[in-house]
């Protein structure tokens, strides 16, 4: 509890909070065992099972990272995302965009597949129309992570396990929890739009360039939390000059996108190649034929429903072999040796931006008993202390026995849970709170379930706490993580307790 306390002080100082992890998980293991040589070994141990549980999604990062600078060198990212710029002129218009595709994809898919298929094909629409980066984290991450995966209305999963826990029913919970879900996004995605639009600029190209220079220079710690990267216009150096970004000269190819768009003649061959038109057009038909394909699978007996991780390694799966045929396309002689430059920048990008991220998750998955086993070196199957649950378990008992009171208190319960940045792993714990204390107050429990479930959901699904599928949003946008995790904070709360509200009213 004091590590926990100590971490939310050190991220409310915008400070770096690896060191109060580390410390955190150091005298967590030592006091509980006894031992300093278990207290020791938990440090490595405990970033370990972290890189274990999130290494999809970093390999999801470095995949479509790698397939984009394949891409990128055909010219045929600035071909894909052209016809979205007929929509997408505005911040504004990029901002509904935005919200519109990622909840509806993430509502059928889950977030995890969604933020890669996002992320290629609309963030750099949306930065070259105005949208600051910091704002486009916040939109995906409020509307896939947060308002689709808290209702879960579709796959279901999640009310599932709460109504289970409570004894309801489970469309009861569903039902309530896709009303909840709204209330708050609809409040987080109003106070977004009006918090960050003073930070959005005028369309141009330029921007481009601005944001990968920018992630260029910040990689060496944007997930760290210390300090958000430079806002300061970066001045692109002419073609035929040096990199004007770092040394996979991303940002040099983006200077020569937007000379080529002040002067299409210097940029005809380029768009005169048929294989930078094929690609334009492969990649958003490979990922729509994966969608059909979800849909099929979901609403018919056509093709096997996907479970699971299915989804995001199908996403992970498509982008590898669209690298391979970029580049193969781009340099037949030596393609097997561009694919492996490709590669290892994505997996560089992706471990310097998120790799701090580790010894953080690796704290609260302390106090997880799936993984605290591992973390104190107990044998293999063996159980571990749920200390992060007892926690919880021991406040509630303290509770008063009123409407208002309990509701707010299964709702905080919900996110202490989640701070564990599991997703689901508190579900069970707010299910079977709701289902006890429902009665006790004149309160239906999936009512109490909904509103646990949206506590634990929108901090531990990846929205609040930097150490979760978060990450993977941040890694696409390219901003710190924790910059990301701190901007969300307000305007998630305020619609949580808005939520909480109404549910205690209306239900």
């Amino acid at each position: 509890m004091a590590g926990i306390v100590v971490i939310l002080a050190t991220m409310a100082l915008r400070k770096n909070i690896v060191v109060p992890a580390v410390i955190g998980t150091f005298l967590t293991a030592f006091v509980f065992s006894g031992s300093i040589v278990t207290g020791l070994s938990s440090i490595f141990n405990a970033s370990l099972v972290a890189a274990k549980e999130l290494f999809n999604i970093f390999l999801i990062i470095a995949l479509v990272t790698a397939m984009l600078g394949a891409l990128r060198q055909l010219g045929a990212d600035r071909l894909m995302v052209a016809p979205f710029r007929r929509v997408m002129r505005t911040g504004t218009s990029s901002f509904v965009v935005l919200a519109v595709v990622t909840y509806v994809i993430s509502l059928f898919f889950w977030p995890t597949p969604a933020v890669p298929l996002v992320g290629a094909v609309l963030i750099p629409v949306a930065i070259r129309a105005g949208l600051s980066p910091l704002s486009v984290g916040m939109v995906i991450a409020i509307c896939g992570q947060g308002m689709a995966l808290s209702s879960d209305y579709i796959i279901k999963v999640a009310p599932g396990i709460s109504a289970t826990a409570a004894g309801a029913d489970v469309d009861a919970v569903a039902d309530k929890s896709l009303v909840l879900s709204l209330v708050v996004g609809v409040t987080a995605l109003a106070i977004t739009f009006v918090a960050q639009r003073r930070t959005w600029r005028a369309p141009s190209p330029d921007l481009l360039v601005e944001w990968e220079a920018e992630a260029d220079r910040g990689a060496d710690g944007p997930a760290g939390g210390g300090s958000a990267p430079s806002r300061q216009p970066v001045q692109p150096e002419p073609v035929g000059g040096g990199p004007a970004g770092g040394p996979d000269g991303a940002a040099s190819t983006a200077t020569a996108v937007i000379v080529a768009e002040r002067d299409p003649g210097s940029y005809e061959l380029a768009e005169s190649r048929g294989t930078a038109k094929a690609f334009a057009m492969l990649v958003p038909l490979a990922y729509l034929a994966f969608i059909v394909y979800l849909l099929l699978g979901k609403f018919t007996q056509v093709v096997p429903p996907l479970q699971g991780g299915d989804a995001a390694a199908i996403v992970g799966g498509i982008a590898a072999l669209i690298l391979f045929a970029a580049a193969a396309s781009n340099d037949r002689g030596g393609f097997l040796e561009t694919t492996s430059e490709h590669l290892v920048d994505g997996l560089v990008f992706a471990f310097k931006a998120m790799g701090v991220v580790l010894p953080i998750a690796g704290f609260f998955l302390i106090g997880n008993p799936d993984f605290s086993g591992a973390i104190l070196g107990y044998a293999d199957g063996e159980t571990g202390p749920g200390i992060l649950f007892d926690l919880v378990n021991a406040a509630q008992s303290h509770l008063p026995q009123n409407p208002f009171v309990t509701s707010f208190g299964i709702l905080l319960i919900g996110v202490v849970a989640g701070l564990d940045g599991s997703g689901f792993s508190g579900l069970p714990l707010t299910g079977s709170l709701s289902g006890a204390l429902g009665p006790a107050v004149g309160m239906d429990p999936s009512t109490l379930a909904a509103i646990g479930q949206m506590g634990n959901i929108w901090s531990g699904g990846g929205v609040i706490v930097a150490w979760s599928s978060l990450v993977a949003v941040a890694g696409f946008a390219r901003v710190p993580v924790l910059d990301l995790a701190r901007k969300c904070f307000l305007p998630v709360m305020a619609g949580l307790v808005l939520s909480t509200l109404f549910a205690v009213l209306i239900y």
